[in-house]
């Protein structure tokens, strides 16, 4: 995650200007999960955030923690995004019976409901201009956090997509 540019306002005639001396090679990525009960009545977010590109090994460790987290089986739906295809992740998934995996269908992001936290923490984050990498990851973790504490935030990243979750 970069940060976004966003419109803003300024004098007629005077463009506005927004300096930051962040690298623009300089990316955020995230790994996130919604943790919904069985029954539907809780919600929580998990993130972990990298500096560099992900491989399969941040997956697998994303996953070891979820498994820590959560007993019994995990239902785990997500995109067809080329990391969750490689080998290590995909054996990873074979040697732990608790995760049972469901694919989104290809090029449908208004269907996963991770894509709506994303969507909520760009907005946080739109013309907030850091001045370095730190800045940014404070601001996109202070977009998750407002998140992360709303339970009505989490469940609207759920009514959001067009699958019903909770029937």
């Amino acid at each position: 995650m970069v940060a976004p540019l966003k419109r803003t306002w300024s004098r007629r005639g005077q463009t506005p200007v927004r300096r930051t001396s962040i690298d623009h090679h300089d990316r955020l990525n995230l790994l996130g999960v919604l943790l919904v009960s069985p029954k539907g009545k809780k919600i929580r977010l998990s993130i972990k955030s990298y500096w560099h590109s992900l491989t399969g090994e941040e997956v697998i460790a994303f996953l070891t923690q979820i498994l820590r987290l959560i007993r019994g089986s995990i239902v785990l739906v997500w995109d067809r995004h080329p990391i969750h295809k490689r080998k290590a992740v995909q054996d990873f998934i074979q040697s732990h019976q608790r995760l049972i995996i469901f694919e989104f269908p290809v090029a449908a992001p208004e269907l996963n409901p991770a894509e709506f936290i994303w969507t909520q923490t760009v907005e946080y984050v739109a013309g907030t201009a850091p001045h370095d990498k730190y800045e940014l990851q404070a601001n996109v973790f202070a977009g998750i956090s407002r998140t992360r504490i709303s339970q009505s935030r989490l469940f609207s990243c759920l009514r959001g997509s067009k699958l019903d979750w909770l029937n």
